[in-house]
């Protein structure tokens, strides 16, 4: 009896699920404000739409590559404990109980995943009271609907002890409300698509520089992205990738003129250097006598498919209108030759060779 009016009287603790966007920070604040500890958990899936392109494209060298979990963490003032999942992660994405969205994305059996390891691995673990989420009622097609609600409670395991700051009073209250820990008074009912109310909310705040205000984070979303991927998985005759796999389909022109081999095509200086990193890995093409992109040849190409690849680089090169441009093709073996070619012409190129559209 004493060890529980002994932490009766000190804040009741929460872990936050923190993705960066602009959901997930108000409902860190909201509950920060009410007195309680908070601190933030950020999954790493390796499919985050942040950072990796900004900082691999030159272009886009101007943009911002923050890391926006740790940025909301910093406005907040609360702790992040940034979490590999990489690993777990992938019978996610490859048997998903709920199935998929729009595309590939597995976005109900996603959140229950994400808020049973915030639950095992902090609340248990770190002595945190609740699990804190950004959702909102009617704002995802997928995992955010008011029949799903119960269902990622449920599934993950954390029951009544999650609880939904910004639009908790559209549910029924939660542990943490009945018990006092929070005040229900002081949580909202948004609903629906609509950012107009947490856009309110955040300059309420003060906040005026956050990322992604219409949600979403995850290139399974994208559907260029996700057919990418249904043909990593077609072209092999395995449902599987790895790390590099899921990194290279963020990156470059992918074309498959036919279905034993793929080209990845550099399309700015940033993505052929970032390219040329995997060049003892794959078969690969760069021009000589033109400045032009770095190629990489996924799969079993022939002689023939080599010299059809030349072309689609020299394609893209700055000789891309000249009579012959050279090529070289280099081995992982170390082995090269120079091909002499034709640039493609834009009438030989089939539309339906680019794969992801």
């Amino acid at each position: 009896m004493e060890m529980h009016d002994k932490k009766a009287n000190l804040p009741r603790r929460a872990a936050a699920l923190i993705s960066g966007g602009l959901d997930s920070m108000l409902a860190a604040k909201v509950v920060l404000d009410q007195g309680v500890d908070v601190e933030g958990v950020n999954f790493f899936t390796g499919f985050c739409v942040e950072g990796h392109t900004h900082a691999i494209r030159k272009k886009d060298r101007s943009r911002q590559k923050r890391n926006n979990a740790l940025w909301v963490a910093e406005q907040l003032g609360i702790k992040l404990h940034i979490v590999d999942v990489i690993d777990e992660y992938k019978d996610i994405v490859l048997n998903p109980k709920h199935g998929y969205g729009a595309n590939l994305n597995p976005c109900l059996d996603c959140k229950i995943f994400m808020v049973n390891k915030a639950l095992t691995q902090d609340v248990l673990d770190r002595g945190f009271d609740f699990v804190i989420t950004g959702e909102v009622i009617g704002q995802r097609p997928k995992s955010q609907r008011a029949d799903t609600m119960p269902v990622i409670a449920r599934e993950s395991g954390a029951g009544d002890r999650l609880l939904r700051p910004l639009c908790a009073l559209n549910l029924p209250p939660t542990l943490p409300e009945r018990e006092g820990w929070v005040d229900r008074d002081k949580l909202f009912g948004f609903h629906g698509r609509d950012r107009k109310p947490q856009m309110a909310l955040a300059e309420s705040f003060g906040f005026s520089d956050y990322a992604q205000p219409a949600g979403g984070c995850c290139f399974l979303t994208d559907e260029r992205y996700a057919g990418k991927l249904a043909d990593l998985w077609q072209s092999r005759g395995v449902r599987d990738y790895d790390f590099d796999d899921i990194m290279l389909l963020k990156v470059g022109r992918h074309i498959r003129p036919a279905p034993h081999y793929k080209l990845i095509v550099g399309r700015e200086e940033g993505e052929n250097n970032f390219l040329s990193g995997y060049r003892w890995r794959f078969v690969y093409l760069d021009t000589v006598s033109h400045t032009g992109p770095l190629t990489l040849v996924d799969g079993e190409p022939t002689d023939a498919d080599l010299v059809l690849a030349a072309r689609i680089a020299a394609r893209y090169s700055q000789g891309r209108s000249a009579s012959e441009v050279s090529v070289n093709v280099h081995h992982p073996s170390g082995a090269r030759r120079e091909l002499r070619v034709a640039p493609l012409l834009p009438t030989e190129l089939e539309p339906a060779w680019h794969v992801g559209g």
